[in-house]
């Protein structure tokens, strides 16, 4: 067996019907599946059942610990030399496993990882959170498929690694969040080479509405943190710029409060005297026009980069509703993941707090 696909699954049985049924499809068949329920309130094991016969199918249940220890409870109970890590709202072409197939044949590493994509049949706002995540713009770093990088971190969305050099290393650790991050960096300290397959993507769903997405992306800026004082080597210039974007979006905000202010003092101060029967009003007139310029400075760079990310949203998926949701991904991705790091930041920095900052626990898949 050279392939064991581990997919932890935490109350998504129908996203599982869609992974599962991808798998049938695979034009490479030198593979194991193993799901492992998290603890789920809804079970997928009526789907699992479905495909019994059509997969090299085996499933388990366990209490809830997290994607990291669920990961590692199927590992222990793989067979596969290799060992591919699937998020559960995954679905792979026909020809994903082929792909890793020839990616080893050709030039073999220790552990890989591949980007994902937006599936046509995703909402707009899939499409949209797909945008934010990859993008440029939004420092959607690697799962745009790049194929130049000094290191390549592989997700736990789409992850391969050696059987043998997960034991090695103990699997993932206890980490809730970024807890695949954590992993990568220790593959590389263990002296392990590390490829980007760019053909082995993925279709990713994400999260299916904003409210989650924030959440999801909040964790990663916490998690960031957390990293940094596991892996001081870790924290990029990079990583601090959604803080630095969140912090420019306060001050800008503001801003343009201190100019509606001013206006609004312009305006009264002009009517006031226009009913004392005063002829100069030069003062009003300054406080109106300064009031007037600050409120153009504090909107502009906010309309700027929503026009920016409209026009490329826009290239990309050839959607003016994706493109519109787009600028609304693309700010909670940044303010999400921005404040999260402020917030770990101050705990675990400022404040001196030992114990990894968490957050939405409880409610992340809500």
């Amino acid at each position: 067996m050279k392939y064991s696909l581990i997919i932890p699954v935490y109350n998504r049985p129908d996203e599982v019907d869609e992974l599962l049924q991808s798998l049938t499809l695979q034009t490479c068949k030198d593979m194991e599946v193993v799901v492992v329920e998290d603890g789920s309130d809804i079970p997928c094991e009526a789907v699992v059942q479905k495909y019994a016969k059509l997969l090299d199918l085996k499933y388990f249940r366990k209490p809830n610990s997290g994607p990291g220890q669920t990961r590692n409870y199927g590992a222990e109970r793989s067979q596969g030399e290799y060992l591919i890590v699937l998020d559960s709202d995954c679905v792979l072409p026909p020809g994903y496993l082929e792909a890793v197939d020839r990616e080893l044949s050709a030039n073999p590493c220790a552990a890989f990882g591949g980007p994902d994509r937006a599936h046509e049949s995703f909402s707009p706002v899939q499409k949209a959170i797909n945008y934010s995540m990859t993008s440029f713009f939004t420092t959607g770093g690697i799962r745009g498929g790049k194929k130049k990088m000094d290191k390549f971190y592989p997700r736990s969305f789409n992850m391969g690694i050696q059987a043998s050099l997960y034991r090695q290393l103990g699997g993932f650790s206890e980490m809730r969040f970024g807890e695949d991050i954590d992993f990568s960096i220790r593959i590389f300290k263990s002296g392990a080479q590390c490829r980007l397959f760019p053909e082995a993507w993925v279709w990713h769903k994400r999260r299916t509405d904003f409210r989650k997405f924030f959440r999801q992306v909040h964790n990663s800026g916490i998690a960031r943190i957390n990293l940094w004082k596991r892996h001081p080597e870790s924290l990029k210039l990079v990583h601090l710029l959604p803080a630095v974007f969140t912090v420019g979006v306060v001050l800008l905000l503001l801003l343009l409060t201190t100019s509606l202010i001013f206006m609004g003092l312009g305006i009264f101060a002009a009517y006031g005297a226009s009913d004392a029967g005063v002829h100069c009003i030069s003062g009003p007139v300054f406080v109106l026009t300064l009031g007037g310029f600050m409120a153009m400075m504090s909107l502009a760079p906010l309309l700027l980069f929503a026009l920016l990310i409209f026009a490329d949203s826009w290239w990309k998926n050839r959607s003016a509703k994706v493109a519109w949701l787009s600028i609304k991904a693309s700010f909670i991705q940044l303010i999400g993941y921005g404040s999260g790091f402020i917030r770990a930041w101050w705990a675990r920095c400022v404040m001196s707090r030992n114990e990894e900052l968490q957050a939405f626990k409880k409610t992340f898949y809500k």
